[in-house]
């Protein structure tokens, strides 16, 4: 708060939050000679005219006094943990600078943000384990957290807001964002969160750092910078760049309520997408290898499980008058479910494939692309043409109890433990679903 004073009053500046730096005090001289001490003497006090009746109390009100801090110097430290990629299958807890420039400042636009929950994504797994990003990097990008510290020119937001950040956000302007097809901006390819070194999300540390164009959007209201309702735990606004990225796939698919979806997968993107997809008012078909994970696909009203061991495709076929479904959503990364899918789907059906997201071969007959006229399609990343719906979602579905993610949580590692964490999301078991890094 800058308050009316002349330049020789006591000024108060600080030095961009610097860690341990305190305010810098510059007072005017004082002079001695200006202090008239000879007009104070005990006969010059008038103590009858010194009375109750003249303190004007009603003066003082207490609309003019705030709680709030004048000024809020958050203590960041220097160094922090966090799970750094060192290369292929190598993941290891270290201590690293809290990610500041030199001076202990943030960029303008900028924020820190403390983080408090971080899920791990499959997409995150196959970069560790397949060399595809250069080392070192710190990858997470399901992540919420608190906003630790500002640079200038944030608006809207302060020290102490709960939010989440997508680590997306495209420029608005290019030919693709023109097409809404948001995933191939140049702009939208750059990851906009770190926690160090290149940039890659950053969430499986203690602190990341939220680039400019993150927070504003480049012009879009509300950008990639999220606020948290109170009454929201940050473990359930963790989930909301992959329930945008879900929910894409479900809207791009145009489901209609006579319709049947065969989704292929009960992991928790499994599970996100037929939970969305039965929203829509369609039939919902999930297969899954475990029990267990059709149990928790139940908690969220999937009540037609197939058995992932037996025949699929003509179990599809047994529940749709011998047609096949008219959807097949693919949440595995296996090639050689592509070929199931597409003969598991009516002609003119649509197979969408949701986690191919490394390259490679996969046979597939042609003819039934041509002649039974199916379409082979894809989803990948998020959309911020949604991000309004995908927010009050998360945000309602929690509150009515109707779509609390939180139940998909199997196990939650604390930042040290980060290694074990990863190790069990890469080997999933019967009985784990989403894993979550708590720094």
């Amino acid at each position: 708060m800058k308050e009316n004073m002349s330049t020789d009053s006591i000024e108060t500046r600080t030095a961009g939050h610097a860690p341990g730096s305190g305010a810098h005090i510059r007072t005017a001289p004082i002079s001695a000679a200006k202090i008239q001490t000879e007009r104070i003497c005990c006969d010059g006090i008038s103590t009858e005219r010194i009375g109750a009746d003249r303190i004007g109390t009603e003066r003082i009100t207490t609309g003019k006094i705030s709680a709030k801090p004048i000024v809020t110097l958050p203590t960041i430290p220097l160094t922090m943990r966090a799970a750094v990629y060192r290369g292929v299958n190598d993941v290891r807890v270290e201590t690293v600078p809290v990610p500041l420039d030199a001076d202990g400042k943030l960029g303008h636009g900028e924020v820190l943000v403390r983080i408090d929950t971080c899920g791990i994504c499959g997409t995150d797994l196959k970069k560790i384990h397949s060399g595809s990003h250069s080392a070192p990097r710190i990858f997470g990008h399901e992540m919420a957290g608190t906003i630790a510290m500002m640079g200038a020119g944030v608006p809207g937001f302060e020290i102490g807001d709960r939010v989440m950040a997508y680590h997306h956000i495209p420029c608005g302007k290019c030919y693709y964002c023109r097409k809404q097809t948001f995933a191939q901006c140049e702009t939208y390819k750059k990851v906009g969160c770190t926690a160090g070194f290149a940039p890659a999300g950053g969430g499986f540390a203690e602190y990341i750092r939220v680039m400019d164009w993150i927070v504003s959007g480049r012009g879009r209201a509300g950008g990639g910078l999220v606020k948290i309702p109170d009454d929201i735990p940050f473990e359930q606004a963790a989930f909301i760049e992959p329930v945008n990225t879900t929910y894409k796939a479900i809207e791009l698919l145009n489901l209609q309520p006579d319709e049947t979806v065969l989704v292929i997968g009960q992991g928790p993107i499994g599970i996100l997408l037929a939970a969305l997809a039965q929203r829509t008012g369609a039939t919902v078909l999930t297969s899954d290898l475990y029990p267990e994970r059709h149990a928790i696909a139940a908690k969220f009203g999937l009540d037609h499980p197939l058995d992932a061991r037996g025949d699929v495709v003509t179990a599809a076929k047994s529940v749709t008058e011998g047609r096949g479904a008219d959807v097949a959503l693919v949440a595995v990364g296996a090639d050689a479910l592509i070929q199931m899918a597409m003969e598991a789907v009516r002609p003119g059906g649509r197979v969408m494939l949701f986690a191919s997201t490394q390259h490679g071969e996969a046979p597939f007959d042609p003819a039934t692309v041509c002649m039974d006229e199916k379409t082979l399609m894809g989803s990948y990343s998020a959309s911020v043409a949604i991000n309004d719906e995908v927010m009050e979602l998360v945000f309602s579905g929690y509150r009515d109890g109707s779509f609390d993610l939180t139940r998909l949580i199997s196990h939650r590692f604390p930042l040290e433990q980060a290694v074990k964490a990863i190790d069990l999301a890469s080997h999933p078991q019967a009985d784990s679903m989403k894993i979550v890094i708590k720094p």
